[in-house]
C-alpha cells in the first residue's frame, strides 16, 4: 500500500546525527528573528485577549480594551522594535498577514526599505483549517503581498501555526519554499509532498513571546534570560555542525516598554560572540539548498 505522507511528512532524523554542516564562513550558529505582524478584525473575537470582561461575561465585538492592546504594538510597539533591529545591524523576517500591505501600507513599505523578507503569515489571522477553500487562501495571501513588494512569498507560517493534512502540497504547487509551522528541529530540513520540494525552517516556541509573557506569564525579562542560555548551548553544539536559532516576537508584546530593553540585550549579548550570523529564513533556505546539492 502506498505511504499518505500526509501523515508521515516528517521523516525521523536528529541534527547529532546528521553529517556536520558548516554555515558561510564557517559560522557555528545563524540567528532568525521573526517579527509577527498580524491585522485583527475589530468585528470579531479577537485573536487573543489580554483582559477578561468583568462579571465573568463574554466579549461581544467591539472588544476595545484587547483590540486597543493589539492595536499598541502597531502604533509603537512596532517602531521600537526597529530601532533595536536597525541599531545592530540585523534585517528581520516579518511574518506577515496579508491585508496589511493594503491598510498599514507605509509600515509594510518601512520593511521592505530595510530589505527585510516578507513571510507569508495567511491573510485573515485565522486558522487555516477554518477557512472554506484552502488553496484560494494561499493564492490571495501570495497576490496581496506579490502586488504590494514586487515579490512573491518564499516562505509560509499559518496564522498559529496550524495546518490541515494538505496545507504542504498545496504550498509546495504553489510555489511556497519554506514552512517554518514546524517545531521540531535546529536545523533545516527537507520534508514531504507530493510535487516540488519544501523546506521546513526551525521556528520556535521556546523563544516566542506569546508563550513566554502571555501564556506562561514570566517576567519581562525572561526571553533574555532564556535566549542567552538556549544561544550558549547552541553555539557550543554548533562548533561540530552549525544550528540555526530562532526567536520570534510580537511588536504589542516584546515591543512593550517593559520588554524593549532586553530585546536589545539579547541582541549585544549575541553579537559577543565569533562564529554568529543573522539570517533570514530565505537566506536560511538558500544555504540549506546548497548543502544539500553538496552532498
Amino acid at each position: 500500500m502506498e505511504e499518505d505522507i500526509r501523515k508521515n511528512r516528517a521523516e525521523y532524523s536528529s541534527p547529532f546525527l546528521r553529517p556536520p554542516v558548516k554555515l558561510p564562513g564557517g559560522a557555528r550558529l545563524g540567528v532568525w528573528f521573526i517579527l509577527n505582524m498580524e491585522k485583527w478584525d475589530i468585528n470579531a473575537v479577537m485573536a487573543r485577549s489580554y483582559i477578561p470582561a468583568p462579571q465573568g461575561a463574554k466579549t461581544p465585538p467591539p472588544d476595545i480594551p484587547n483590540f486597543s492592546w493589539f492595536d499598541y504594538g502597531l502604533r509603537v510597539g512596532v517602531h521600537r522594535l526597529q530601532k533595536v533591529l536597525d541599531k545592530h545591524g540585523v534585517r528581520a523576517t516579518v511574518s506577515l498577514n496579508a491585508p496589511m500591505c493594503n491598510e498599514y501600507p507605509e509600515m509594510v513599505k518601512s520593511f521592505t526599505e530595510r530589505k527585510w523578507e516578507i513571510l507569508a503569515h495567511g491573510y485573515d489571522q485565522r486558522a487555516i483549517f477554518l477557512e472554506e477553500d484552502e488553496r484560494a487562501v494561499i493564492r490571495k495571501t501570495q497576490e496581496t503581498i506579490r502586488n504590494f513588494t514586487g515579490k512573491t512569498p518564499r516562505g509560509w507560517m499559518g496564522p498559529g501555526l496550524h495546518e490541515t493534512f494538505d496545507t504542504l502540497d498545496l504550498l509546495a504547487e504553489e510555489g511556497i519554499e519554506y514552512i517554518s509551522d514546524w517545531v521540531n528541529d535546529d536545523q533545516p530540513y527537507a520534508m514531504k509532498v507530493k510535487k516540488g520540494k519544501m523546506t521546513a525552517v526551525p521556528y520556535t516556541l521556546e523563544l516566542n513571546d506569546i508563550l513566554i509573557n502571555l501564556i506562561q506569564q514570566h517576567s519581562s525579562d525572561e526571553l533574555y534570560k532564556r535566549g542567552c542560555m538556549a544561544f550558549d548551548t547552541l553555539y557550543e553544539e554548533g562548533a561540530e555542525s552549525s544550528r540555526i536559532m530562532s526567536i520570534a516576537v510580537h511588536p504589542y508584546v516584546s515591543g512593550a516598554t517593559h520588554r524593549i530593553k532586553y530585546i536589545d540585550m539579547l541582541f549585544e549579548y549575541m553579537k559577543r560572540h565569533e562564529g554568529v550570523v543573522f539570517m533570514t529564513g530565505e537566506e536560511v533556505v538558500d544555504w540549506h539548498d546548497d548543502v544539500i546539492a553538496k552532498t
